[in-house]
This record gives structure tokens, C-alpha cells and sequence, in this order.
């Protein structure tokens, strides 16, 4: 099903279950539609599915936790970052989410491919299509921080190793995971979306609001 006609190029778009057709290649933002993410990341688990539990916590759930968190550690976050945070990952709807280690053996290839869909998304939701550094910085802590959650209490990592490798999480925020089934985590991640989007300013149409 890969190879097309003799000739011409391998088939490099994916269809999504909204219809859409998202080419992989050079994503559009008009191909692009937060349910369709929502669907996905619900869907997609991180540590490649070695955590206890029924259910496995996907990246939706993650994506929540993250955006949280950042707001535990600037409380004035502005809307617009917040709604960065939510998006934080959203490219794994597409391309899943692999482990830190295979991603640096994929090398820039891999990276520049993530990019390009990353600022496609951020341009169908008014995003700058670059993070600004002290926003890109705030978002990895809070995701570290959701890591070393995520490793002690699910992935089976001590915390004296998980401080080594992930850091102390945020003084004054803790967190018990329960991973949530995928359909619930897909609703809750759409819901906050929604709700970040309309304080931002969103009006579901690409560059919706300035981004300076």
C-alpha cells in the first residue's frame, strides 16, 4: 500500500478519522484538527507502554499534567502559553511518542521532520510557529517534572534514580497518577483545549490572534 504507480513517489500523507488528509511531508494547517490530536495522543502511551496498570497513560493525560504543572510554576502564564503546554507533544498524534534515547539515535532527520509538524500545528491555532526560549525552557521543566511522576510511580524507576535523570519536581506540587481510559482522557484533553483556546482569543481559524 506504500508504493505507489511505478514512478511516482511513495504515498506520504495519512488519513484522519475527521477526513482530512495530512501530508507528512509538508503538513498543512488546514489539515489539521484538534480532535483528530485528541484521538491520537488518547491513544498513544508513553514509555512505550511499559507502566503498570490497566491502562496504559497516554500522552493526552501527560499533555494535561504538563500544562498544569507550568501553571504551578509561573501562575501568571498567559493563556496562549498554556495552550502550548496543552500542545506540547501534539506532533505524537502523527508520529507516536518515542523514547528520548531512540530519538537521539534517529538523529536531525528526526528532529526536523518533528518540527515541521509541530509549526504547523501552531500555526492552525494561532501559535508562533517558534516557541520563545524562556517558554520552550518552562515547558521542559514541567515536563521532566511530569516524568519523574510518571517514572516512580509507573514505569519502575526508583526516586533516587529518577531525580538523577528527571530532577526534582516543582517544590509545592505533587501528583498520584491514575491513567485514565482513552476515551476519557481524548474528552478532557479536547475540553481543555477549548476552554485555553477561548481565553487565548481562538476563533478556530488559523493565526486567530497576534503573536507577538
Amino acid at each position: 500500500m506504500a508504493n505507489g504507480p511505478r514512478g511516482k513517489q511513495p504515498r506520504a500523507w495519512q488519513r484522519m478519522l475527521s477526513g482530512r488528509r495530512l501530508d507528512l511531508l509538508d503538513p498543512s494547517p488546514m489539515d489539521i484538527e484538534i480532535e483528530d490530536i485528541a484521538h491520537g495522543l488518547a491513544r498513544v502511551a508513553r514509555w512505550n507502554g511499559q507502566t503498570i496498570g490497566e491502562h496504559g497513560f497516554s500522552v493526552a493525560q501527560h499533555s494535561l499534567v504538563v500544562e498544569e504543572i507550568a501553571a504551578h510554576i509561573q501562575p501568571d502564564l498567559a493563556p496562549r502559553w498554556r495552550l502550548a503546554a496543552l500542545l506540547h507533544d501534539a506532533s505524537e498524534y502523527v508520529i507516536g511518542d518515542m523514547i528520548s534515547p531512540f530519538k537521539a539515535a534517529l538523529g536531525v532527520s528526526y528532529k526536523e521532520f518533528e518540527e515541521r509538524l509541530e509549526h504547523a500545528i501552531h500555526a492552525r491555532f494561532g501559535l508562533p510557529a517558534k516557541t520563545p526560549q524562556n517558554i520552550k525552557k518552562l515547558l521542559k521543566t514541567a515536563d521532566r517534572a511530569c516524568a519523574f511522576f510518571e517514572a516512580t510511580q509507573l514505569a519502575g524507576f526508583t526516586v533516587e534514580e529518577s531525580l538523577v535523570i528527571f530532577g526534582a519536581p516543582p517544590v509545592g506540587y505533587n501528583l498520584v497518577i491514575h491513567p485514565q481510559p482513552p476515551g476519557e482522557a481524548q474528552e478532557r484533553y479536547v475540553a481543555r483545549f477549548h476552554t485555553l483556546s477561548e481565553a487565548a482569543g481562538y476563533e478556530r481559524t488559523p493565526q486567530a490572534f497576534s503573536t507577538e
